[in-house]
């Protein structure tokens, strides 16, 4: 194998990957341990991986074990924490390299990940014949709601108030399905995004100005920006809808705790994120944004899936919301990650610098 092509491979492997040298220090780490350590390659080259990595197990004996016999050292179920983030499960496979003496690999993959690999295109093909059948649901079902609407309206010009009521429950309800429907629709038709140069702050203070008045009416909300950040390529009322859907799921949790809260909404500059493209090569999304709630968090159950449509941590959710916002993400070329245990819930979006010139 060409050195392009193992440099393509090593690239695009979805578990961390670190090259250690003989003391382990780190030699070479791929994209996924950069973003595992939310740090760049040049700031822990050379230092001994477990300042930067904190694993719940002693690998001091099973690195010597692979160098003496020169085999593959396989260590499962033990928790691995890094970038003061909490621990996780994790598999840590751990190989000697024939490039100096002593040089090792060593590789991190959460224990769930081969799981979610597998069954990520089923899940994917799955779920975009599910919108589909669910978009000419929509279509079919909004024309006679329509009709029962209007017949329930001219019913209700004559009959008795304590009748009205029926029929004023058969309107409301009607229109509750028929808002569902729309944003089934709105999903399937997301329009491209019609990008330019624009200020990430100001649609974040557009879309806090509007949850004060409405959803998150009641809710402290504090902003924490970074005003060194430069422009992003975007559609702004895109992202407005996603910071509002990001707002919303976090006034709700918020509410679901029965209790005062805070939302943060938080931007920063991280030059060492970058996304992975199909090719194998990386992009810069350096520009964060994070929305940051105190509520209960997500159930474990759903955690994973959560960007799935039709998964939903409420009782009446349906399941679209996140979803849509994955979708206008990744139109954008970002990322969009979560973070969450009880009491705290992070949502982070990494999106592309504009580039120069662009406005």
């Amino acid at each position: 194998m060409s050195a392009p092509e193992s440099d393509m491979i090593w690239s695009a492997l979805p578990v961390a990957g670190f090259i250690l040298d003989r003391n382990n220090c780190v030699e070479r780490m791929n994209p996924a341990a950069e973003q595992f350590l939310s740090a760049s390659l040049r700031s822990v080259q050379g230092a001994p991986v477990w300042e930067s990595i904190s694993i719940a197990a002693l690998l001091d004996e099973a690195f010597a074990r692979v160098r003496e016999s020169q085999s593959e050292v396989v260590i499962n179920d033990v928790e691995v924490s890094a970038a003061n983030r909490p621990p996780i499960q994790c598999n840590i496979q751990i190989a000697p390299l024939g490039e100096a003496e002593g040089t090792a690999l060593m590789l991190i993959s959460p224990r769930d990940i081969a799981e979610r690999l597998g069954r990520a295109q089923s899940s994917k093909t799955a779920a975009k014949s599910a919108i589909g059948m669910a978009e000419m649901l929509a279509h079919e079902i909004k024309n006679p709601l329509a009709g029962i609407t209007g017949a329930a309206q001219l019913l209700s010009m004559n009959l008795t108030p304590e009748d009205q009521e029926l029929t004023d429950l058969i309107v409301a309800e009607s229109r509750r399905i028929v808002k569902l429907l729309e944003q089934v629709e709105q999903f399937g038709n997301l329009r491209p995004p019609q990008a330019r140069a624009l200020n990430i702050h100001d649609v974040l203070d557009r879309a806090r100005k509007s949850a004060a008045v409405s959803f998150a009416s009641g809710i402290r909300v504090v902003s924490e920006y970074d005003p060194s950040l430069p422009q992003t390529l975007a559609d702004g009322d895109q992202l407005l809808q996603v910071f509002l859907n990001l707002l919303k799921n976090a006034a709700e949790a918020i509410h679901r705790a029965d209790k005062p809260g805070t939302i943060r909404i938080r931007t920063f500059y991280d030059q060492a994120l970058r996304r992975r493209l199909a090719d194998g090569t990386g992009v810069p999304v350096p520009l964060q944004v994070e929305v940051v709630d105190d509520g209960p968090g997500l159930p474990e159950e759903i955690a994973s899936d959560i960007f799935d449509p039709f998964v939903s941590g409420r009782e009446n959710g349906t399941g679209l919301g996140l979803a849509l916002v994955s979708k206008i993400v990744s139109d954008h070329d970002g990322l969009i990650a979560v973070e969450s245990v009880p009491g705290r819930t992070v949502f982070r979006i990494s999106l592309p610098v504009a580039p120069r010139g662009d406005g």
